[in-house]
């Protein structure tokens, strides 16, 4: 490779050997001073060892999507840095020569750095994440009141507690650890072998070319690509020939981005957008180079930017406040006989695959949805729509020398070439490719931006403006770079090729600039006559001189339509109270053009850029406002949807599919991805999508209303029933003396119930509550247990004093007789305590359960009824009851659901009232 002259002048070009371990241009760069007043150094082990110790104990920095990670700023200060700097400085920074490194001074940099993978972070063990899983306030619950259980000879209920820990500890751990390998998934796009100059020689150093592991590379190593190669680290170029590099991986963009060794570039230039600078984790489309090394493994972007996946996402307000209840639980702990987890409700959602079952409960929260616009919004396909000359009149000559270019193309055909054909065969065109030849072409690549192909054809009167000449060629591509090599123009309708003036050019900007505007793609055409004895092979070695002097025919349009569907799924989210916001690395004009079209309001928009600029409170404020989010980088998805959480304390779904929407996918509370997606984009979604269609979205909305609704119906029913059990239990065992229930009639009791809860899932929600989001309020449960678990225990003692006064001789009661009557007495209250919470209407009038509800309650019941007058009933102590206690019961049913009823309205009104 070319050498640097100035570099001759270095002493470390034979020593690197012997280079110091630490890098203090670096740290200098990225890190400013870190001396403290005194001048003493901050970076020492007891130092270090104390600031991490009492790090655990500081209250952790709200997340909030503001402003960047400490390892954000760090990676961007020394790309920054390494960008406006000229080559000679690179090398300085990073420690190397034009030669390249040593294989000992490699060698050695390997062993300081690690191999060159692109995450550091530490995954927990699955010690860590047993424990973790182990570690919960409710399994610590059941675990005390299991062994307070096997003290007490009561071993079935200790079992079934330890069961249940057992069973919510698994499937933690099972969730927990899927998630942490999400992450590791990132190294299969970046391992593969790479060509890297090394020198070797002790007097005289010889440099070689070498093929090494991408996990071998070091920082300072020089590396040779051609196209299909992935670059094994952040770059910084020193040759380029035509380089054009895809980053995909990072932006979600389709289009390559051209780069250059050759360009300085400053602060204001967004990071991805730097010419000199490559990334790891991106590939070579096209061109050739090569480039220094100048971070590697963690210190890499694409490390810095998804370092956050696998660690754990803010909770949520359901999770927070069931956590919250957790605690509360805890301190009344040596009151409670059993207490019920909130188990996982299975539930299928047509057309997807639900990974997290917690997730389908989210959607019923979730009140912003954040999109991309490629393929969900569109059809992710290109339709051509429009043939233009220069003045904006549709021309077929304009088609008919862009089909011949794509027809004749060799070079690999792009989807626009499949546009341009599909439009000329479905629209009955007959331009005849038979009766020509191609003779040569010159492939397109993204330094030109254009291909041409040249034809050969028999002069042909019946061809409208085509002279009797045997060879041309046309040319096609970027309308900038079409134009560039456009001498003349041809005006049809006055059937004359005029020189390109000012006005010319001008005029063609503002056709193409109002076809833009309307989110359309252009390319531009022209042609040129060939005379063949002024043209040799020697000639067209040459492509500036082949291309040069042509006539500009005019535009291609394209357009990649919206979906038939999409209009009406925003519509009827919108109609659930779920706003959409699309979050896109595309072009602004382009996102506002489709968003325009499917119905999303665009009077809000603002592009990555911008978000940059923007200080903490106005970063949230354009965040919260806007619709469209054009131009945005894998970390800036990311730090809208943490704001969107944190500041807006809005529950986010974010829908996407590639790497670059891995970080937001992660951090949204409901991750959405689609069975065509990336792999880790999948592995880190919470619901996976068959099909790319937002109708799916709307079910799984209404879905999750109506899983959350039940969910909360389930802890409200366990919470007052187990709550005013307990309390009874304790005043009732005070009042006679004796066990109201023996443990197996309690066991039993809280089986038959724990089965009729069985048909939650399946009840139905009231139509206004599915229509508004539904999220967790910390200040609604307390409320409700405060206003509603008294009337329980009334009910309770209740029984208790109509049994003692009615049915007892000479002031005693007979304990298999009371415990039969508590019995039944408590599984129906139990039972029938659902139908009133469940609605805010009158139950059983009003409104009714579903039949899988109903069924549940008259067989459980029924079930409860009929134990104490069977034989197993009286095996396990109860005994025959007499009709008149039943009559006792009806009567205190209806005045439980009098009293309830009158109670809930009056709780319904203070509760809104105090809200």
């Amino acid at each position: 490779m070319e050498r640097f002259k100035f570099l001759r002048f270095f002493s470390f070009r034979t020593q690197l050997d012997f280079l110091p371990c630490s890098n203090p241009v670096r740290e200098n760069l990225i890190n400013g001073a870190t001396t403290d007043t005194n001048g003493e150094h901050r970076d020492g082990f007891f130092s270090n060892l104390v600031d991490g110790f009492l790090r655990r104990f500081k209250s952790g920095k709200k997340i909030d999507g503001s402003s960047k990670t400490e390892e954000e700023e760090k990676v961007y200060s020394w790309l920054y840095a390494l960008a406006r700097s000229e080559i000679y400085m690179a090398f300085e920074y990073v420690r190397s020569t034009e030669r390249g490194l040593s294989f000992t001074e490699a060698e050695k940099r390997l062993k300081e750095n690690g191999p060159n993978t692109p995450l550091e972070y530490t995954f927990p063990s699955s010690w860590h994440l047993l424990w973790s899983a182990f570690f919960h306030p409710f399994n610590i619950i059941l675990i005390v009141l299991s062994a307070l259980s096997y003290i007490t000879s009561d071993n079935p209920n200790g079992c079934i507690m330890l069961i249940l820990v057992f069973i919510s500890v698994s499937l933690r751990f099972y969730q927990e650890y899927g998630s942490s390998k999400a992450a590791m998934q990132l190294s299969e796009y970046v391992r593969s072998p790479v060509k890297v100059q090394r020198c070797a020689g002790r007097v005289v150093q010889t440099e070689l070319i070498v093929q090494v592991d991408q996990r071998d590379v070091v920082p300072g190593d020089i590396v040779i690509f051609e196209p299909g190669d992935l670059f094994p680290g952040d770059v910084r170029l020193l040759t380029s020939k035509h380089l054009v590099v895809s980053q995909s991986s990072l932006t979600g963009e389709s289009w390559p981005t051209e780069k250059t060794a050759d360009a300085r570039e400053d602060r204001s230039t967004p990071l991805l957008e730097l010419k000199n600078i490559c990334f790891m984790g991106t590939n070579v489309v096209s061109g050739t180079g090569t480039g220094l090394v100048v971070s590697t493994g963690s210190k890499t972007y694409i490390s810095a930017v998804f370092s956050t996946i696998g660690k754990h996402k803010p909770a949520d307000s359901f999770e927070k406040g069931i956590r919250h209840i957790s605690y509360v639980l805890v301190g009344v702990m040596l009151l409670v006989v059993t207490i019920m987890i909130l188990g996982a409700l299975a539930m299928a959602m047509e057309r997807c695959i639900v990974k997290s079952l917690s997730a389908i409960r989210d959607m019923g929260s979730m009140d912003i949805l954040c999109i991309d616009k490629t393929g969900t919004l569109t059809m992710n396909r290109a339709i051509m729509v429009n043939h233009l000359d220069s003045w904006g009149a549709p021309r077929e000559k304009v088609l008919h020398f862009a089909f011949l270019n794509s027809y004749f193309k060799s070079d690999q055909k792009y989807p626009l070439d499949d546009a341009i054909l599909a439009f000329v065969y479905t629209n009955g065109y007959r331009f005849q490719p038979s009766k020509w030849r191609k003779t040569d072409e010159i492939p397109f690549d993204f330094m030109r931006r254009r291909v041409s192909v040249i034809l050969e054809t028999e002069s042909n009167p019946e061809v409208r403006n085509i002279q009797p000449f045997y060879r041309f060629i046309i040319t096609k591509g970027a309308l900038e770079d079409v134009l560039k090599v456009c001498s003349y123009v041809e005006n049809v309708d006055m059937g004359e090729i005029t020189a390109v003036s000012a006005e010319h050019h001008h005029r063609i900007l503002n056709v193409v600039e109002e076809l833009r505007n309307e989110g359309l793609r252009i390319i531009g055409v022209a042609i040129k006559n060939l005379q063949q004895t002024k043209i040799s092979k020697q000639n067209m070695e040459n492509e500036d001189d082949v291309e040069s002097d042509m006539v500009f025919l005019g535009v291609i349009a394209f357009f990649d339509p919206p979906k038939d569907s999409a209009k009406e799924a925003l519509w009827r989210l919108a109609e659930k109270g779920v706003k959409a916001k699309v979050l896109t690395g595309d072009s602004l004009s382009l996102a506002i053009k489709i968003c325009k079209e499917v119905g999303i309001r665009t009077t809000h928009v603002t592009t990555g850029p911008e978000l940059e600029q923007l200080n903490q409170e106005a970063f949230h404020e354009k965040v919260k406002k806007a619709t469209v989010l054009a131009r945005l980088t894998p970390s800036q998805k990311l730090r809208v949807v943490q704001s969107l959480q944190s500041v807006g304390n809005h529950v986010v779904g974010f829908l996407g599919d590639g790497i670059n929407d891995s970080l937001a996918l992660d951090a949204a509370n409901v991750g959405i991805s689609v069975d065509s997606a990336a792999s880790v984009a999948k592995d880190l979604a919470d619901i996976i999508l068959l099909e790319k269609d937002l109708n799916v979205l709307v079910a799984g909305v209404e879905q999750g209303r109506l899983t959350f609704g039940n969910t909360m119906k389930y802890i409200k029913l366990s919470v007052i029933a187990n709550l005013g059990s307990v309390i009874s239990l304790f005043i009732v065992t005070l009042a006679l003396r004796f066990e109201p229930l023996t443990p197996i009639q309690l066991l039993v009791q809280n089986f038959l119930y724990s089965v009729g809860q069985i048909a939650i899932p399946w009840d139905r929600m009231e139509e206004d509550y599915v229509k508004i989001p539904q999220k967790w309020s910390v200040k609604s449960l307390p409320m409700f247990i405060l206003w509603n678990g008294p009337v329980c225990t009334l009910c309770d003692v209740a029984t208790l004093l109509f049994v003692w006064f009615y049915y007892s001789s000479g002031g005693k009661l007979d304990e298999s007789f009371f415990r039969s009557a508590y019995f039944i007495q408590g599984l129906l209250m139990q039972t029938l305590i659902f139908h009133l919470i469940r609605t805010e209407k009158i139950p059983f009038i009003m409104e009714i359960a579903s039949w899988p509800v109903l069924a549940s309650t008259v067989v459980i019941s029924a079930i409860g009824i009929a134990i104490p007058f069977s034989i197993i009933g009286h095996f396990m102590g109860f005994t025959d009851l007499p009709l008149s206690y039943f009559g006792f019961l009806v009567v205190l049913f209806v005045g439980y659901f009098t009293v309830g009823q009158i109670v809930k309205r009056v709780y319904i009104m203070v509760y809104k009232k105090w809200l």
